[in-house]
């Protein structure tokens, strides 16, 4: 299964017509022809707040276009992980406080979206460490969470990051890491813990960051999209 890879050729050459699934708000999915890129909230089970700060992929996707020239469509959308409308979107985004579950059926749906080129990117937005990390080896039984390299070049593929993700929010103190899980030598997970980039995507009166630091999350985010683009278009 090639559709990500088509969709991402699409998307980074500006043209073509791929089908999305959107959803305006917390409305129902329908389709829909798209050529811009697009990001999905993975709605999960477990109780953790999966929907929280709905403004952040909004204001990521509207400061992309306002530095680059990716097309993109800037308003929230979310998909189930239990639904094969995973499979129409290049990138997801897994947030949230507290527990997250996955069945082994959306494990393996999980697996085959990541195997068919599409990207998942995990922020940790307080609490959510150990349970991403047992999901996870659900869907990557045979890997743990690798800390990136400094000279990793999604810290470096837009604006320049020379020692990993941002500090956006304190949470335990703890210096910001990023994680990865790969398939073969592609990343196809990246997981942010101690950082909180997602936050600062968030309108700027939810949690009061300052604007400084509202950039650099915006600036994170950004070297992520460009990345996800980059590897598909290398996708054979």
């Amino acid at each position: 299964m090639r559709i990500l890879t088509v969709l991402g050729l699409c998307l980074a050459l500006g043209g073509g017509m791929a089908a999305d699934a959107q959803v305006s708000g917390l409305g129902a999915p329908q389709q829909t022809p798209q050529s811009s890129f697009r990001i999905a909230r993975l709605k999960y089970s477990g109780g953790g707040d999966w929907y929280n700060d709905p403004s952040a992929e909004v204001n990521l996707l509207q400061y992309i276009r306002q530095n680059t020239n990716i097309a993109v469509e800037p308003r929230y959308e979310y998909v189930d992980i239990s639904s094969d409308n995973i499979f129409l979107y290049p990138m997801l985004f897994l947030t949230g406080h507290g527990n997250v579950s996955f069945t082994e059926a959306e494990a393996r749906r999980l697996r085959v979206y990541l195997e068919s080129g599409g990207f998942l990117y995990i922020d940790d937005d307080y609490g959510l460490d150990p349970y991403i990390r047992r999901e996870m080896k659900k869907v990557f039984p045979d890997q743990d969470f690798v800390e990136l390299p400094f000279s990793h070049p999604i810290y470096h593929c837009h604006f320049h990051f020379p020692y990993g993700p941002p500090k956006i929010h304190e949470h335990d103190g703890k210096p910001p890491q990023g994680f990865g899980l790969f398939i073969g030598n592609r990343l196809c997970v990246f997981y942010t813990y101690e950082s909180n980039p997602g936050d600062g995507w968030a309108d700027p009166d939810v949690h009061h960051d300052p604007p400084e630091r509202r950039e650099a999350a915006l600036k994170m985010g950004t070297n992520i999209v460009v990345y996800v683009l980059g590897q598909q278009q290398a996708i054979p």
